[in-house]
Parts: structure tokens; sequence; C-alpha cells
């Protein structure tokens, strides 16, 4: 796997996604090898192109040498929790290229529209030698901010003409991209909704992220596109801010990685016991106070 065999690669992130003792030894073994990748986060709104647009960013830097690894975290189907795998249609051109690894993950019903096993399949990834990771969010909505957690540079994929460039104003979602990308560039409010996000970024503080136009379909502008980030990386390096957001990011990841174990626990712990439906009653009941029940439920996990 260290040497990019692509079934080795796909049978280990199999391994992080069922998750259990054995994902724990690999992700514990593979962890010294990792951190030599740059990880680059896709999000914005459905429709907007986040998919083609990673199809031309993988190409233009396969055309440079570099390994690629993609993570697409699909909204999972409501049935079999598993992927619905529309990324990777999409992505189908690089199939056969070895220096390309594809992988779709289930949300599973994660907040945030990560899926929980993505910190360890990009590290994964990292371990199998890729030298850029994408990972683009399931696209459920503006609230998914957690994708900031996990990239290095984070890439905010809008559309003209669908009014998500002020929403995601108002969601405060421009605080979280390094570059913001006003995608299918060709349409005909695309002048318009330039010159909304030109101001937008103008009222905060600082100089605010780089907007880049691009039309994804032909790879128009993807070039300019790579070049900002590869700017926003060599900025980072340079300033020392690279070492301290990685850390930051880390902290937080591992504070969401323990509550959703503590809170498998707490489910495990409370399955079928008559005593959860006791303390439901008794909240409803105006018996007990929910901050009570809680409290007791916690006491559950010693």
């Amino acid at each position: 796997m260290r040497a990019g065999d692509k079934r080795a690669l796909a049978r280990a992130l199999s391994v992080v996604e069922r998750g259990g003792e054995e994902a724990e030894q690999l992700v514990r073994e593979l962890h010294p090898s990792s951190g030599a990748a740059y990880t680059i986060g896709v999000t914005g709104p459905p429709g907007v192109g986040k998919s083609t647009l990673i199809g031309a960013l993988v190409t233009h830097v396969r055309a440079l040498g570099r390994s690629v690894g993609v993570v697409s975290v699909d909204p999972s189907s409501p049935f079999s929790k598993g992927a619905l795998l529309g990324d990777r249609i999409r992505l189908s051109e690089h199939f056969l290229d070895p220096e390309v690894f594809i992988r779709s993950m289930g949300t599973r019903g994660h907040s945030g529209g990560l899926a929980e096993a993505t910190l360890e399949a990009l590290l994964v990834l990292d371990a199998g030698g890729r030298e850029l990771l994408f990972v683009e969010t399931a696209g459920v909505g503006q609230s998914e901010v957690a994708i900031a957690g996990l990239a290095d540079t984070v890439v905010l994929v809008l559309m003209p003409g669908s009014g998500d460039s002020v929403q995601a104003l108002k969601a405060g979602v421009m605080e979280i991209p390094d570059v913001i990308v006003l995608n299918k560039s060709d349409h005909a409010s695309a002048a318009t909704t330039l010159a909304e996000l030109r101001q937008a970024v103008s009222l905060g503080a600082g100089a605010g992220p780089p907007i880049v136009s691009t039309r994804a379909s032909d790879g128009n502008g993807v070039d300019v596109l790579w070049q900002t980030i590869e700017e926003h990386r060599e900025a980072l390096e340079q300033s020392g801010e690279l070492e301290l957001r990685r850390r930051e990011n880390l902290r937080r990841e591992l504070l969401d990685l323990a509550a959703s174990r503590m809170r498998r626990e707490l489910e495990r712990a409370c399955a079928d016991d008559p005593k959860l439906d006791e303390l439901i009653n008794a909240v409803a009941e105006k018996r007990l106070d929910p901050l009570s029940a809680v409290r007791e439920l916690r006491a559950r996990l010693g």
C-alpha cells in the first residue's frame, strides 16, 4: 500500500470505512508515514459543478506530473447507508490512470457533510504516496463547514444565477474559504454575480479570499485556479501558518471523533434499556427536566 498499489489502497480504505479494531491498527501503523500530502477541500451547494471542477483540476495537475487522491463524500442512501457513487461516475475519465485514486464515501447521516472515516481515508491516501488530496463534500447545504477542519486550502464553488452567493454570505460560509470559484462563467448572469461577490468580499476584514472564474466543462480558468491554490499554499508555508492550521484542524477533528465515539457508546449502553424509557417518560410528564435526564445518561458511561 505504501508503494501506491491501487488494489491495496482500495482494501485499506475499506478497512477504515468499516471501523473497528482492524481499522485502528491500520491507522496506527500508517500514521508515521503520513504528512507529506497537501489537501484541498472543495465545498459548495449542490449542482455548482464541484465534481466536474475536481476532474478538470486532476487533469491539470496530472499534466504537471503530480499523483492524486480524491475522496468524494456522497449523500448516503437512506436504505443501504452506502455512497450513491455519482461523483465517481463524473470522474470516470481518470479511472485508468494509475496515479489517480478515487473513492466515494457515504456521509451516513454525519453532520457537516463529512463521513466520519474521511480523516482516516485521507491518512491512508497520504501514506500511500499521493501528493495531492482532493476532498469533496456532499453539497448538502451551506452549513457544511466541517471541510475546513480537514483541508489545507478550502475552495468554495458557487455558480451564477442561483442566489447561492448571497445566501452563502448570510450563512457565514464566506468566512470559511481560502479561494472562491465562480463556476459556469459562461452563464448570462456571471458578470453580475462576480460583481456581487467582489463587493461582498471587500466588506469583510482584510483583503478577503481571491475569486476565480472557471468553466470546468472545458477547463477554462482551471490553470488560473490551480495557480491561485499554489500561491495560497506558498503563503501558508512561508508564514508558518500551514503547521499552525494543521495542528488546529487536528485538535478539532480529535474532539469531533471523541464526541462521535462517546455518542455511539451511549447509544449502545442505552439500547433496549427500560431505564431510558423511564427517563423519557419522566421528562414528558414534567417530573424531570431534560438537563437532569442528560446528567443521568452521562453517569451511565462512568
